[in-house]
């Protein structure tokens, strides 16, 4: 992957999300792909609900073992500015 790309990608240590995980994010843009543990992706917006509150909505995709997740749409408990970078704990997944 080009140092580009790269920029572009959050890596998951794991194949799903759960909640307090903490994400690194590129902090130029809003919309990135995750690319999990077991070396699959998904498409990732970071977006705001009605309130103005961070939301992170990732796109369905499939894990190495088969098992579909469908999009979810993440609570985001914070959000913290690392140089180019910005850490996410994700909260909760919402309906």
């Amino acid at each position: 992957m080009s140092e580009y790309a790269s920029q572009y990608v959050i890596a998951v240590p794991h194949s799903h999300l759960s909640p307090d995980l903490i994400l690194d994010a590129p902090a130029g843009t809003d919309d990135f792909l995750v690319v999990f543990g077991d070396d699959t992706e998904a498409r990732a917006q970071l977006l705001h609900d009605d309130a103005g509150r961070p939301v992170l909505r990732v796109g369905g995709y499939m894990t190495s073992q088969g098992t579909v997740v469908a999009e979810q749409l993440w609570s985001v408990r914070e959000a913290a500015r690392h140089g180019d970078r910005l850490r996410l704990r994700i909260g909760r997944s919402l309906p």
